[in-house]
């Protein structure tokens, strides 16, 4: 494909709107690519607008190589605040502007054309490519755990993930626990408040001791500091009334070191505490609970990530960390030994903004680093 054929692409897929639960024409334009290319894809169309996307190349019984990217994004939010209309992909220099730009169109199709592109060279792979598209990343990652509840990924021996970072390789990456407290209380008028229980002091007894219940929080040797905040609370109706109901939300970051049971444990065991101590009824609800990645900095298949990484993207091709959290957080519980990294186009810093952009040169770099790697791996 030339140059002008592979930002095509892109612009196509960004032209998409597939916000969150709303996949399924990125998946049908996929498959219609792949196939008018020689290419074996099944999609796996889900609920009412969602679809996993599944397409192979290579021969033989050898190892396989998976590329991984997520087909949704994010809402555009206020579209006011966009000086590039956010589903029109508008080409300025060097820059591609769009919702979906960044996180993950342009790790997606530079994988499918990287899969493409290889078929095409009619190079035998002594193994199989797989590229995986999954809906609902943005938002529970549902599609990803439909894949890791079949047998589609238990004969992948290695995988990378397009997520944008800049020819940065992610080696290793924190989970991501949401949880919610449910304080409940006894609604009265704020004339007698001795005769309610006023839900918000329920909430307040958790927050003062959500502060100390990780302070000595063991370091991750990798992942280093251990994460946690308070990020939404909510509660009451009217002022001259105390509140029956009040509820707050709080995201952590687990750590191969602290793991995800273990954070689940502790503040299971902060309520009971404090339902018993101090006559409370606050409940916790696990929302969303993504593992930690985290594959050496030795391990062969990374070096040779990072060799063609470097061969393409130069000094910005080194090895590091991130507390995000990718469909990775998924696979791994299944696959805990699976190598795994973070590779894509431009940065998450511009991801889920207003006037979302992804360079072409960055876009290109990766299409030829994803080529180099499946050269190398087999």
């Amino acid at each position: 494909m030339n140059k002008d054929e592979k930002i095509k692409v892109l612009r196509d897929l960004i032209k998409i709107n597939s916000v969150n639960g709303h996949e399924a024409k990125v998946t049908k334009y996929l498959v219609k690519l792949l196939e008018d290319k020689n290419i074996k894809v099944h999609a796996d169309y889900f609920d009412e607008d969602s679809a996993n996307l599944i397409a192979n190349i290579g021969v033989g019984n050898g190892p396989v190589l998976c590329f991984e990217g997520h087909q949704d994004t994010v809402a555009i939010g206020d579209e006011r605040k966009w000086k590039h209309k956010p589903f029109e992909a508008e080409v300025v220099g060097d820059n591609i502007y769009g919702r979906g730009a960044a996180d993950m169109k342009s790790g997606l199709a530079a994988a499918v054309i990287a899969m493409i592109e290889l078929n095409e060279d009619l190079e035998k792979i002594p193994g199989r490519i797989r590229l995986v598209a999954t809906s609902g990343e943005e938002f529970g990652a549902k599609g990803a755990y439909r894949l890791a509840d079949s047998d589609v990924l238990d004969d992948v021996s290695a995988m990378v993930v397009g997520e944008p970072t800049g020819g940065k390789i992610i080696h290793a990456h924190s989970g991501s626990l949401n949880y919610r407290i449910k304080s409940f209380g006894k609604s009265v008028h704020s004339s007698i408040p001795e005769r309610g229980t006023n839900a918000i002091i329920g909430l307040n007894y958790f927050i003062n001791a959500e502060r100390k219940i990780f302070e000595n929080s063991p370091v991750d040797s990798i992942l280093g500091k251990f994460k946690h905040s308070i990020t939404t609370i909510k509660g009451g109706s009217q002022v001259n009334i105390i509140p029956d109901y009040a509820e707050l939300y709080g995201n952590i970051r687990p750590t191969m070191a602290l793991s995800n049971q273990k954070v689940k444990d502790m503040l299971a065991k902060v309520i009971r505490n404090l339902n018993e101590e101090h006559k409370l009824k606050l409940e916790l609800e696990i929302v969303h609970d993504f593992f930690p990645m985290s594959t050496s900095s030795e391990n062969t298949f990374v070096k040779q990530v990072l060799k063609a990484a470097k061969d393409n993207f130069g000094s910005k091709a080194q090895l590091e960390i991130i507390n995000g959290a990718t469909d990775a957080s998924v696979y791994v519980q299944k696959y805990p030994t699976l190598p795994v990294v973070v590779l894509g186009p431009n940065t998450w810093e511009i991801a889920h903004q207003a006037n979302e952009m992804t360079s072409i040169k960055s876009y290109i770099n990766t299409i030829e680093t994803y080529k180099k790697i499946a050269r190398s791996f087999f």
